[in-house]
């Protein structure tokens, strides 16, 4: 059972257990063995961080621990997740680390980390470092404050990522375009203004002044309806908007409506399909993603299969399956000719590319995307106890899926980095769906909720 790593790496809040110095020190420590061990020739981590106050001194402990550990600390400074899995593997790095919460508010924060191939660590491998962790909070101390500053930032490793970007999508002009682009005040606002700057067109900037505490706050990939108000308020083209640490985004059209990770798979199943890019005409999505995803899909002569939540999990399908395009409605959309990450970034100016080629608008592309209601009822949990042992839980689960059969679906999961139980509902019939969404979340709220 894993005790401090969630399906994207660990979070809490900052200056609290696991994100407290000592443990962050630990971490360092846990990272630098498990380097060791590897045999890494390059001992050298790559650290990146997104734009929350804490994100400084956690990077300075952490790269203490580092380098007590005998592995040396390059530093990209503040840059999105998907640019730390890209400079890993590119420049050989025995890891790459970002300190980053994501979607998470200004007060919490985490540590992900990145093999030397650019892809997030195995499960075994987290596993075989909280192990470590745990034995050597048994052994240190809390480092002093003067010993972990953070280190100096090498602006080249920005430079190189935002040239793979460019690289990424050759020729491309936003000429004609009128695009609004939300930051979230996050990592995306120290690339997305000078990435975008050369290519035409008009680009509009929100939420691009970082101070620490309003990475994510009224706006990005948490509140999507903010850029879809200011693409109809400014009359552009389309908007897109990113999640703190820009590994996913989402979009919205010229009407002002919300284009999620689901829409975009279709978009960009169509488009590779057409290239013959598309290996084996299937798409990875997950549990969470709409039935009418696969029914458009299927109308284009494409699978779909699903995979667990969380992008790594998506990647893990992906890859036995040869697939060559995977994602989640949230807006991690995985192209793995071209990264290893989810990129908010990367998926941007490929759909804006799509967009261009086609000569169309956004909205048509995805006119007939005919999404059924569904409804997500989070419950806050005091502890993650196995669902499958909660017997008014199973009941009430399997009494909705008797109901629903095959006019809906019922997915119901702990989230990965939160204290929390996520009941998904689907269906054909709005009130089936929020009947069974909200007798489920009361079982799970009388059993185990806060």
């Amino acid at each position: 059972m894993r005790k401090l790593f969630g399906t994207d790496g660990i979070r809490a809040v900052a200056g609290e257990s696991p994100l407290d110095w000592k443990t962050v020190y630990a971490v360092g420590l846990a990272l630098a063995h498990q380097i060791e061990k590897n045999g890494n020739a390059k001992r050298v981590v790559v650290l990146g961080m997104d734009t929350r106050e804490s994100s400084g001194w956690i990077a300075g402990v952490l790269a203490k621990g580092l380098r007590e550990g005998c592995v040396a600390v390059e530093s990209a400074g503040v840059i999105t997740t998907p640019a730390i899995a890209y400079l890993a593997r590119k420049h050989g790095f025995a890891a790459g680390v970002v300190i980053s919460a994501s979607h998470n508010p200004w007060e919490d924060n985490g540590i992900k980390i990145f093999g030397s191939d650019g892809y997030k660590l195995p499960d075994a491998v987290e596993l075989g470092i909280e192990d470590e962790i745990f034995s050597r909070l048994e052994r240190v101390s809390t480092p002093d404050a003067e010993a972990c500053a953070a280190p100096v930032v090498n602006d080249a490793y920005r430079a190189e990522y935002e040239a793979f970007l460019r690289g990424a999508v050759p020729g491309l002009t936003l000429d004609g375009l009128h695009v609004v682009l939300d930051c979230a005040n996050g990592a995306a606002s120290a690339i997305a203004p000078e990435l975008f700057a050369g290519m035409g067109g008009k680009v509009t900037l929100t939420h691009v002044k970082p101070n620490g505490r309003n990475i994510n706050a009224n706006c990005g990939a948490l509140h999507p309806e903010i850029v879809a108000a200011e693409t109809k308020a400014n009359g552009a083209d389309l908007g897109v908007t990113f999640d703190g640490d820009a590994d996913r985004c989402l979009f919205a059209d010229a009407n002002g409506k919300v284009v999620n990770g689901d829409a975009v798979l279709l978009l960009a199943g169509r488009d590779l399909k057409a290239q013959g890019k598309l290996a084996g005409d299937v798409v990875v999505a997950t549990t969470m993603s709409n039935m009418g995803l696969e029914a458009a899909l299927k109308l284009d002569g494409i699978r779909m299969l699903r995979a667990p939540v969380g992008d790594k999990y998506v990647l893990e399908r992906m890859k036995a399956e040869g697939a060559a395009l995977g994602g989640e409605q949230s807006g991690h959309i995985l192209f793995p000719a071209m990264a290893t990450t989810g990129d908010g970034l990367l998926t941007a100016l490929l759909v804006l590319d799509a967009v261009k080629r086609s000569g169309k608008r956004l909205d048509e592309l995805v006119a007939d995307l005919k999404v059924f209601p569904q409804v997500i009822v989070n419950v806050r949990v005091k502890e993650k106890k196995p669902l499958e042992k909660i017997e008014t839980v199973v009941v009430t689960i399997t009494e909705a899926e008797q109901e629903l059969a095959d006019r809906g679906r019922v997915v119901v999961r702990y989230s990965g980095t939160e204290a929390l139980a996520r009941v998904m509902i689907e269906a054909e019939s709005e009130a089936l769906m929020r009947k069974h969404a909200e007798r489920i979340a009361g079982a799970i709220r009388d059993a185990i909720g806060v």
